[in-house]
C-alpha cells in the first residue's frame, strides 16, 4: 500500500479570529482545498479574556458566554456560506482557552497537512503585549503552517 504524501494536503484546519483578515485567508484556504481536493476545517478560538476575568472587574455570566458563543457560530456559518460548493467545507469548530494550543490540539486531533492563517500587521507594544498567535503557531504546529497577509484591495471588497 502506497503510503500518502504529506505534501499535498488533503485536510487544511483555517483557525479564524473574524476579523478583517479572516476572509482573505479563508479564500486561499478554499483555492488550496479546491486544487487539491482537501477538506477544510475552520476553527474558532474564544480567548481566556475574552470569556472575563474577575481580577479585571470583568465576569461574564454563562448566559453571556452563551451568546457570545452563538454569535461568532453564526458568523463563522456564513463565512462557510460564501464558499459553499467551492470545496468540502466541515462544520464550523469552536473552543475556548488558549488560541496556541487550541490549534495545534486541533491539527493533531483532526489529523491536518496544512494550517492556513491571517496574519495581523500589529507592531510595538500592542504585539508586546498581545503576542502574535501566527508566529507562535508556525513555530509550535505539528504541521506546516501558511501565513495570509491581509492585502488592502482585500478590506475594500470586503466593505
Amino acid at each position: 500500500m502506497k503510503k500518502q504524501s504529506r505534501v499535498i494536503p488533503k485536510n487544511i484546519l483555517l483557525p479564524v479570529d473574524l476579523g478583517e483578515g479572516s476572509e482573505a485567508a479563508l479564500d486561499y484556504a478554499v483555492e488550496i482545498a479546491r486544487a487539491f481536493g482537501a477538506r477544510l476545517h475552520l476553527l474558532h478560538v474564544v480567548g481566556m479574556p475574552a470569556m472575563g476575568v474577575p481580577e479585571m472587574g470583568v465576569a461574564y455570566t454563562s448566559t453571556m458566554i452563551d451568546g457570545m458563543m452563538t454569535d461568532d457560530m453564526h458568523a463563522l456559518e456564513r463565512m462557510i456560506a460564501r464558499h459553499r460548493g467551492a470545496c468540502e467545507i466541515d462544520a464550523p469548530l469552536i473552543k475556548s482557552g488558549d488560541a496556541r494550543e487550541a490549534i495545534n490540539e486541533t491539527a493533531k486531533e483532526l489529523g491536518i497537512d496544512l494550517i492556513v492563517m491571517a496574519t495581523h500587521q500589529r507592531h510595538g507594544i500592542s504585539r508586546v503585549l498581545l503576542g502574535s498567535v501566527t508566529e507562535s503557531v508556525v513555530r509550535t504546529a505539528p504541521c506546516p503552517v501558511l501565513t495570509v497577509k491581509q492585502h488592502a484591495d482585500h478590506v475594500e471588497k470586503a466593505a
